[in-house]
């Protein structure tokens, strides 16, 4: 616990000081502690507070007891997401336990945040996901006027990708983000939409024209796969052309997506029972020469959808969190982003992230190993 109050201490306090019955820290240690253990908003935490409040004064200076929860909510609507995100990096860094080898980026909405009376739509969060790690690196809440094209260039200035292949879907396809990655010194895999036109539809064609002439002097690598997921069959075939062997014909295209070195054709096939659906995808990758390793990118990439999004949704019940004043959605988002990370790394318990919430509710001393599961490792 005095790792993450050390770095909770360090940001600027959004209130008047007069106002201040309750520090920040103590504000965000009793939240942070009341998510890992289960709550969902800001009663929640005063009522966990209250309950709890012995364990707490352990390692919070409580002089006028627990906060309301209408202190809480206050707290959280004012604070600045992007001072509060710094404390989700600096504790994942103290999480990570080895080199991380890919990196996806990918935007969640946070359903419940929508307002109908003022029609504020849904705010997004765009999360950096460190595929074998597990890992939230760092989050940006998307501006409300803007779009997640215009968070994903802050996101990556944020986080160290060097070395790193950084994925992406068609949304983050653009060849400014292209020119950051290799300027940041890492690689790329960009999902190839209708919103890069005229590209996709020469890759199409190109590849299109490969298969009819069954790849006469083309070289090209190609790797299989055959796979039963979740009760369905999927077959997925990945070419891969490196654009260095096809003699000029693709030669100033790198000049626009800086650090292009080839083009990515995936071709999916499911079947369950006697439904079997096809999808062909397009990409364009700055790794050279290596199928296997794109096709593995690619796979890694959409398990964010399973191992965060699903997670926050099914474990955390966040699409049904209504909170939605203010900054207050982005900054419980970004609380229970810490509180997945320390779950995650807390090993002795082997179950499911719901199952490991409850326990620590259940449990002080095992809330104690989950909160100082950042300076084991």
């Amino acid at each position: 616990m005095l790792a993450l109050l050390s770095h909770f201490s360090a940001l600027e306090d959004p209130r008047v000081p007069r106002t201040r019955l309750h520090s920040l820290p103590s504000i965000l240690g009793i939240a942070l502690c009341a998510v890992i253990c289960g709550a969902e908003g800001w009663v929640e935490m005063e009522s966990y507070g209250n309950a709890k409040r012995e364990w707490l004064e352990q390692w919070l200076d409580l002089p006028n007891g627990i906060p309301s929860h209408d202190t809480f909510a206050r707290v959280f609507a004012h604070l600045d997401p992007r001072t509060l995100g710094t404390c989700l990096q600096a504790v994942t860094q103290l999480l990570v336990d080895g080199l991380e080898k890919q990196i996806a980026i990918d935007g969640k909405y946070l359903r419940g945040s929508f307002d109908t009376a003022t029609e504020r739509r849904p705010l997004v969060m765009l999360n950096a996901w460190a595929s074998s790690q597990r890992l939230v690196l760092a989050s940006v809440p998307v501006d409300l006027k803007s779009n997640e094209i215009k968070a994903v260039p802050e996101l990556l200035a944020m986080i160290e990708i060097s070395g790193c292949v950084v994925t992406l879907d068609a949304m983050g396809c653009q060849t400014a983000i292209a020119s950051q990655i290799i300027a940041q010194g890492g690689d790329y895999v960009l999902a190839l939409k209708g919103n890069q036109e005229s590209i996709h539809t020469d890759a199409a064609l190109f590849f299109d024209h490969a298969l009819q002439t069954q790849w006469e002097e083309i070289p090209h690598l190609e790797h299989n796969e055959d796979t039963l997921e979740r009760g369905r069959r999927v077959k997925k075939r990945c070419h891969v052309v490196d654009l260095a062997d096809l003699k000029g014909l693709w030669d100033d295209v790198p000049k626009k997506w800086i650090g292009l070195r080839s083009l990515v054709r995936l071709e999916s096939e499911r079947t369950q029972g006697e439904k079997t659906t096809k999808e062909v995808r397009y990409y364009l990758s700055s790794l050279s020469g290596d199928s296997p390793k794109v096709l593995r990118a690619i796979r890694r990439h959409w398990g964010v959808e399973n191992s965060l999004h699903w997670v926050l949704d099914v474990a955390f019940d966040e699409d049904d969190c209504r909170i939605r004043k203010d900054h207050a959605p982005a900054n419980l988002s970004l609380i229970r982003h810490i509180a997945l990370n320390l779950l995650r790394r807390e090993k002795t318990c082997k179950n499911g992230i719901k199952v490991k919430r409850t326990k620590a509710g259940w449990d002080d001393k095992y809330l104690r190993k989950v909160i100082e599961s950042c300076s084991q490792i």
